[in-house]
C-alpha cells in the first residue's frame, strides 16, 4: 500500500501495531483456546499475531512470491502450519475459532467470494467467526484490470454479499488506522500529479506527510466530514460475521 510514496520503513509498522491493538479488541470475546484460519496470509505478519494468542493457526498462500517468506515468517512459531495452495481450491480439514480473511475478497469476483464464504460457514466452532479486513468505496464499486485487478466494493455491497451467504454480520467498524496512512497516500499521488518529477523529492516530501498526518491524525481524520469531502476516496473495514441469526438488525453495531 505505501510503497513509492516516501514514507519511513516505520510507517508500515505502526499501521500494523495500530491494526492489532483493533483485532485483539473485536477478537476479546472468541475462545483463544480454538485455532485459526488465516487465508491469503500474505508473508505471515497476522499469523504471527494470532499464533501468539491462539493454540493453533493454519496460514494459506498461494503466492509462488510470498510463500517463501510467509514459511521463514512462520518458523518462529511452533503452532502454525503453513500450507502453499490456491484459497479457492483448499479445503478446510478442522473447526475454527476463527477464520481471518486480511484483504483476499477484493481479489474475487463475487461468484468466488460466495463459494468461499459458504465453503467457511460449516467449518466453524461454537461461536466461531469469521473476520474479514477489506478495502472499500463510499458508493458504487470499483473494478480495475490488468496488472492490479481488483474490485473496491461498498459496505452496503458487503452487507448484501454476506446476507445472501447466510451469514450474520455482527460489527462493522472503519479500520481508521488504514484511512489514516491512504489519506498520505493520496495526498502524495497529488503531489506526484501536479509536480514535475525532478521535483517530487519523496524522501523529504513523504517523510514530512507521513510525520504530519500522524501527529494531527485526531484533526485530520475529522476534516474531510467537517467539510463534506469524500477524502480518502479509497476506505477500509472490518467486517465481524457469525451464523446465528440477530432478531432485530439494529443490534449491529456499525462504527464509522
Amino acid at each position: 500500500m505505501m510503497d513509492g510514496f516516501g514514507f519511513p520503513v516505520s510507517a508500515g509498522d505502526f499501521r500494523f501495531r495500530a491494526e492489532a491493538r483493533i483485532v485483539r479488541r473485536l477478537l476479546a470475546r472468541v475462545e483463544h483456546n480454538g485455532a485459526v484460519l488465516d487465508l491469503g496470509s500474505g508473508i505471515g505478519y497476522w499469523a504471527g499475531e494470532f499464533a501468539r494468542r491462539f493454540s493453533q493457526v493454519v496460514a494459506v498462500e498461494g503466492s509462488n512470491a510470498l510463500y517463501p517468506a510467509l514459511e521463514e515468517q512462520c518458523a518462529l512459531y511452533a503452532n502454525i502450519r503453513t500450507i502453499h495452495g490456491n484459497v479457492l481450491s483448499f479445503e478446510p480439514d478442522g473447526h475454527y475459532s476463527l477464520v481471518f480473511l486480511g484483504g483476499l475478497l477484493m481479489y474475487l469476483d463475487e461468484d468466488d467470494v460466495t463459494t468461499l464464504l459458504q465453503k467457511l460457514i460449516p467449518c466453524l466452532g461454537p461461536d466461531g467467526i469469521i473476520l474479514c479486513r477489506e478495502s472499500t468505496v463510499r458508493a458504487k464499486r470499483v473494478t480495475h484490470t490488468g496488472v492490479y485487478p481488483v474490485v473496491y466494493r461498498s459496505v452496503p455491497d458487503y452487507k448484501r454479499i454476506f446476507k445472501q451467504c447466510g451469514l450474520t454480520l455482527k460489527h462493522v467498524e472503519r479500520n481508521e488506522p488504514y484511512v489514516l496512512m491512504q489519506m498520505g497516500c493520496e495526498l502524495i499521488k497529488k503531489w506526484k500529479r501536479f509536480v514535475p518529477e525532478p521535483f517530487h523529492s519523496l524522501q523529504i516530501v513523504g517523510r514530512l506527510t507521513y510525520w504530519g498526518i500522524r501527529l494531527g491524525a485526531p484533526w485530520i481524520k475529522r476534516l474531510p466530514r467537517i467539510f463534506g469531502i469524500p477524502f480518502p476516496s479509497l476506505e477500509n473495514h472490518f467486517f465481524v460475521l457469525g451464523t446465528e441469526p440477530i432478531v432485530n438488525e439494529q443490534a449491529v453495531r456499525i462504527t464509522l
